[in-house]
């Protein structure tokens, strides 16, 4: 089973990209995508009915805003568009589905740049998801948690760390939170299987910055300890456009 995530910088518009023929190509069994930038009446046929999957969508209050989605060829056996607590529900920026053999987690989770509210929003809504995968590994799920973190974690993440140290994105506060992630059992896929590579999936419009590689490593799958051994392979997929962002890939014996 492969597992995709991708935040799109808006559905509609990648849409008139190479986003439908990429599915048709890459046939991926779950797809989660980030900021939609869609409200619900905005989402027609076309979006949201891909032949041969299941969609699930999340949308924030604020139009033009944040915004999840999960195609699945799998029929899940719940839905969930949050986590319990309103004021990070409220974004659109969490779509959890359930199956048999595990619970994904679609995240779009918050930038800090902003100022200093952002940031601890940012902080806080980090928290609350590592309280709710808590609670459910607890329970005996099995997660994955994919998305767009906002956050890279170490200096092999990022091509300038230096000059990023003071910015949101790269601040000693989130790169300690990813620290606590994973000390509370939680693996970045990708790290494990590539130690040493260095791979970005999110560069600047500005500046020609994918033409020099001047990216981040923003987007991952974490997963909890008790599926980890299912974990055959990851993959950033750099050669797709369409976005800011590229796709992620994570393979899965399942």
């Amino acid at each position: 089973m492969r597992i995709y995530s991708w935040n799109v910088n808006g559905l509609r518009a990648a849409a008139k990209k190479d986003f439908f023929p990429w599915i048709e190509t890459e046939k991926p069994d779950i797809l989660c995508i980030q900021e939609t930038k869609l409200q619900e009446n905005q989402l027609d046929e076309t979006l949201k009915d891909i032949p041969g999957y299941y969609s699930y969508f999340s949308f924030a209050e604020k139009k033009g805003y944040s915004g999840v989605g999960t195609y699945s060829k799998l029929k899940p056996l719940n839905v969930y568009h949050g986590i319990g607590v309103e004021r990070f529900d409220s974004e659109g920026r969490i779509v959890i589905t359930e199956y048999e053999e595990f619970m994904l987690l679609n995240i779009y989770f918050p930038n800090g740049q902003m100022n200093e509210e952002r940031l601890n929003y940012k902080m806080e809504f980090y928290d609350a998801i590592l309280d709710y995968c808590n609670s459910k590994v607890k329970d005996g799920k099995k997660l994955i948690i994919c998305g767009d973190y906002n956050t890279a974690h170490t200096e092999m993440d990022i091509k300038n760390a230096k000059v990023n140290e003071k910015t949101s994105g790269f601040l000693p506060i989130e790169r300690a939170w990813i620290d606590k992630f994973i000390s509370n059992g939680y693996t970045d896929s990708y790290r494990y299987f590539n130690p040493d590579k260095i791979e970005y999936s999110w560069w600047s419009y500005m500046f020609k910055a994918r033409e020099r590689n001047t990216g981040w490593r923003l987007d991952y799958h974490f997963v909890s300890s008790n599926i980890l051994e299912n974990v055959k392979s990851t993959k950033i997929l750099t050669d797709i456009y369409g976005s800011d962002h590229c796709p992620v890939m994570i393979e899965l014996d399942i």
